[in-house]
Parts: C-alpha cells; sequence; structure tokens
C-alpha cells in the first residue's frame, strides 16, 4: 500500500475548511462542482512563459518579444466570463510578462538555473511531503534559492515568506535532502517585479516539521463519516456550496453570517 501524501494545496485547503478538503481529495463526487477559475488559468499562462524564459535549454523566449508572443501561444481559456474579459486579461498578461523579462535582461544574473517546475519531496515518516516549485537557483555563495512566482499579487514581504506554509515546505524539504545546503525561499510578485526573501533557522525548520508532523496526523486521520460542514465567510465563493447547504443546520448558519 503507498504511503499517504500530502502538499502545501492539501495543507492549506484542510486549515482553510476540512469540508473542502473532504470534497477536493476524499469524496470523488466533489470533483463534478469544481470550476475553472480564470485567474487559474492566468497564472498557468504566466507560468509556461517564465519557464521557457528561464530555461537555457529553451532558446524560444529570449527577448520581449519573444515572451511577448509566447503569452499568446500558451493562453489558457479556462474560466473566463466572456471574450471581452479574456481580451483584457491578455493584454494584461502582455505587460506583466513584458516588464519582467525587460527588468531581468536589463541586470546581472546572480545565480544559476538549477529546477524549473520540478516536483520535489521527502517521506516524513506517517506520510510523503510533496511540493512543485516554480525555480531553484544556486547563487553564488552557494544558496539554493527556492523561487516562487505570485501573479496575483503586487507586493510582498519577508515576513509573509516566513510564516507562508507552501515556502516552509519547500525549504523543509530541500534541507532534509540536501543537508550540506544552505537554503532560503523567495516570493516574486510579478506584476510589479517586487521580491522578498526568508531563509528559515534550524530552529523555526525543527518546529515547523514537528508542527506539520502533528497537522498531518491529524489530516490524514480525520474521521469522515457523519461529517457536517460548517459556515464560514468564504463559503459563498465555494464550489462545493451545493453539497454544503444539503445539510439543514449548514443552511441556517450560514445564513446567520
Amino acid at each position: 500500500m503507498a504511503k499517504p501524501s500530502l502538499s502545501p494545496s492539501k495543507i492549506t485547503t484542510y486549515l482553510a475548511c476540512p469540508t473542502k478538503y473532504y470534497w477536493t481529495y476524499i469524496d470523488p463526487r466533489g470533483r463534478y462542482y469544481l470550476k475553472s477559475k480564470h485567474y487559474y488559468s492566468f497564472g498557468t499562462t504566466l507560468h509556461r512563459v517564465l519557464q521557457q524564459f528561464h530555461d537555457e535549454q529553451d532558446r524560444g523566449v529570449t527577448t520581449v518579444a519573444d515572451a511577448v508572443r509566447a503569452v499568446d501561444e500558451n493562453w489558457v481559456a479556462a474560466g473566463y466570463t466572456s471574450a471581452e474579459h479574456m481580451a483584457e486579461a491578455a493584454g494584461e498578461g502582455r505587460e506583466i510578462i513584458s516588464k519582467y523579462v525587460q527588468a531581468t535582461l536589463e541586470k546581472p544574473r546572480e545565480g544559476r538555473v538549477l529546477y524549473l517546475e520540478r516536483q520535489i519531496q521527502t517521506d516524513l515518516g506517517p506520510f510523503r511531503l510533496i511540493g512543485r516549485v516554480d525555480r531553484v537557483d544556486e547563487l553564488p555563495d552557494g544558496t539554493w534559492d527556492i523561487i516562487d512566482y505570485k501573479s496575483g499579487r503586487s507586493t510582498v514581504t519577508s515576513d509573509e515568506i516566513s510564516t507562508d506554509i507552501a515556502m516552509s515546505c519547500y525549504q523543509l524539504i530541500l534541507r532534509r535532502r540536501f543537508p550540506e545546503r544552505s537554503v532560503r525561499a523567495t516570493i516574486v510578485a510579478i506584476r510589479t517585479g517586487e521580491a522578498a526573501s526568508y531563509a528559515l533557522t534550524d530552529e523555526e525548520i525543527g518546529q515547523f516539521e514537528q508542527d506539520l508532523l502533528t497537522l498531518g496526523e491529524e489530516i490524514l486521520n480525520a474521521e469522515w463519516d457523519g461529517h457536517e460542514p460548517s459556515a464560514k465567510t468564504l463559503c459563498a465563493a465555494c464550489d462545493f456550496l451545493p453539497l454544503c447547504r444539503k445539510s439543514p443546520e449548514f443552511s441556517e448558519s450560514l445564513a446567520a453570517i
């Protein structure tokens, strides 16, 4: 029997709402209620272009013009409400990529790319922790920099990265696999080019691992028989709202929010 796995997406979904976790990962009926999201499609498009741009083996995107053309070639159309909505987003995507590539080409390269869109994992005992990194660079001092692109935000701070579950998971995985390496995490807000970094200390990484083990066992040992959804402010925009409304108690509590 395969060992269970957890990812940052699974963990953050459970923390946000156990019922959403249930419909997303446990009960297959949930898949029929999932809807495409335009912001996921937008982010996927930009990530594909950036992967091509930073891949030294891919010579198809080396200039601003190449990158702008690649936005159209890699465009994911799912989830947009209208042709006008999609056209506006496409124009915004071209502008964002154009500015990012121009700024990157104008500054000296700080390190060399090690990984692009790579799945990484480590065995934590009760479960495997897996994640997918956008990019990992090796800096001149030997530090490995885990780079995560954010297409939906304009600012970022090191304090935000220090408590970001996904970035902490990625640091934990790489530090366990390559203990001889210094590792840090960087988020790049590609709309503005603003970036911030944070490296967890040994004490912080140890505490995070222990907290993650405790939470992971809670998730994996959760008892779903007879589970009742509880109303939250995020319910209004949730794909699974029709399923949760089947519970009379849920509908009453939702009305009170």
